[in-house]
């Protein structure tokens, strides 16, 4: 399947050439810093723009082998992804089942970051020359692509940040020290994981607000009726993960959504684990903050967003100080650039804004809800070949209970410690994720130290799932009988 360079999907271009004959000194609304001016000879010299030209990054999607079906997502994106074809211990394949801690990139994300660093690589929104109007025009394009992704109503909603922990982070200690005072409440879950509890406790300590946290039903998901007696009028603020790390669990947040604005409260959802496994709206869900980061759904490291209703990042103070973020600056004062630049101080992950702008392509060129139907049927897979070992227990619902789930499992194997599975597991090429999964206070819930965790993606194939399932009830037979 070959994607057209105007096609919405995989772009097949570098990520933005200037127009030759646009001022690019002057990039986009919310130009962090003084304009260079640019005088019309100079201008004129420039309008040819051969110089501005750079090579393309080839962009395609593998035509499926005949006989393939077509749903079968792994068989179609496996070769654009070079890691998952190297060899293992022992001369077995590698299997790669650690996706909801980070996912695997494909080859048009790689050559989106090598061509910006081997073509483009210079300074945004400061420079006159060719370099730095490519390099901001790649940086700025990449953040129209995230509005796009969750259905943003402006690109000036996204704000750049490192990961979903910084734009929480960032989130508490601007919105939350401007409006939350002692005695008003936040309230999250039980399941939450420590990039949505951690900053919320550091802001109770610094304002003296209160935070509630709402449990949990017995197949392990959000309890409503615990939800709704937890919302009061004293609640000033609600963070939800959309899908949880360790339970699997889906919450219906745009259920919760009218509940939470009819008490007078914002809601912030963390959408790590959805948005690389399903279609996610901001508009849809009715949420007031949603955080993302890119690592989690084919990008690079190091890469994260946060939406916000423009309306309440106009109300919000910077983050951090410094470059980037100001329009004037004196010795005693300064203001602010406008949205979203005022909550980008110095110079920001480029590159790897360019690469996460390069994975939603992809990722939109494959279809989220062809992604979410595939990852549906592995699950399920999943789910039965897990059941049929006997003394393991898997957290959360099933997928009869509750048929979107994400495509993980986090599970404990009873009289066995879970990293003896996953280093035991991994001397047989295979890769999953044993511990808390950044969710401690979950897994005292359960009584549990820690589990082992098995999550899958698009390129996850049956027969990887198979063969997961035999080396796990063959290494829980080795240790039952050396223990």
């Amino acid at each position: 399947m070959t994607i057209a360079p105007n096609s919405p999907g995989i772009s097949a271009a570098n990520p933005g050439l200037p127009s030759p004959a646009s001022n690019r000194a002057e990039i986009r609304n919310g130009v962090s810093e003084t304009p260079v001016p640019v005088s019309e000879t100079a201008a004129a010299a420039a309008a040819p723009s051969v110089l501005f030209e750079s090579q393309p990054v080839p962009a395609t999607l593998p035509v499926a082998a005949p006989g393939v079906d077509a749903t079968n997502l792994a068989a179609l994106t496996r070769p654009d992804f070079p890691l998952l074809s190297q060899i293992a211990c022992l001369g077995q394949p590698l299997i790669y089942l650690d996706y909801a801690a980070t996912s695997q990139k494909p080859r048009q994300v790689l050559e989106a970051l090598q061509h910006y660093y081997g073509h483009d690589n210079a300074n945004v929104h400061r420079g006159a020359h060719q370099l730095s109007a490519r390099a901001t025009e790649g940086f700025e394009h990449a953040r129209d692509k995230v509005a796009t992704f969750v259905g943003a109503a402006s690109a000036r909603e996204i704000v750049y940040t490192r990961n979903a922990s910084e734009a929480i982070n960032l989130v508490a200690r601007t919105w939350g020290e401007t409006n939350l005072r002692e005695g008003d409440e936040v309230l999250l879950s039980v399941m939450e994981h420590h990039s949505n509890l951690v900053p919320w406790q550091l802001l109770a300590a610094r304002t003296g607000c209160v935070l509630r946290h709402a449990g949990l039903t017995d197949s392990g998901e959000l309890d409503l009726e615990d939800f709704r007696s937890k919302l009061t009028d004293r609640t000033r603020l609600v963070s939800l993960v959309q899908v949880s790390n360790t339970l699997g669990c889906l919450n219906p947040i745009a259920q919760l959504a009218p509940l939470v604005h009819d008490a007078g409260a914002l809601l912030l959802v963390d959408a790590c684990q959805s948005l690389p496994h399903q279609r996610v709206n901001v508009a849809e869900l009715g949420c007031d903050f949603l955080v993302g980061s890119s690592h989690k759904f084919c990008g690079p490291t190091g890469m994260g967003f946060l939406w916000a209703r423009e309306a309440l990042l106009e109300a919000m103070p910077p983050f951090l100080g410094g470059g980037e973020m100001i329009q004037d600056v004196g010795l005693d004062t300064s203001t602010w650039a406008d949205l979203p630049h005022k909550f980008e101080a110095g110079t920001p992950a480029i590159g790897e804004a360019i690469g996460m702008g390069a994975a939603i392509d992809y990722l939109q060129a494959i279809g989220m809800d062809r992604i979410h139907a595939w990852e549906q049927q592995l699950t399920r897979q999943l789910f039965s070949r897990l059941q049929a070992i006997e003394g393991l227990t898997i957290l959360g619902p099933t997928p009869e209970q509750q048929p979107d789930r994400a495509a993980l499992a986090a599970f404990h194997v009873q009289g066995l410690h879970a990293n003896d599975l996953a280093a035991l597991l991994d001397s047989a090429g295979i890769c999953i994720r044993s511990g808390h999964h950044c969710t401690q206070p979950l897994h005292r819930h359960y009584g549990l130290s820690g589990t082992a965790r098995a999550s899958l993606g698009f390129t996850t194939t049956p027969e990887e799932i198979d063969r997961f399932a035999e080396e796990l009830r063959s290494t829980i037979g080795f240790l039952r009988e050396h223990s």
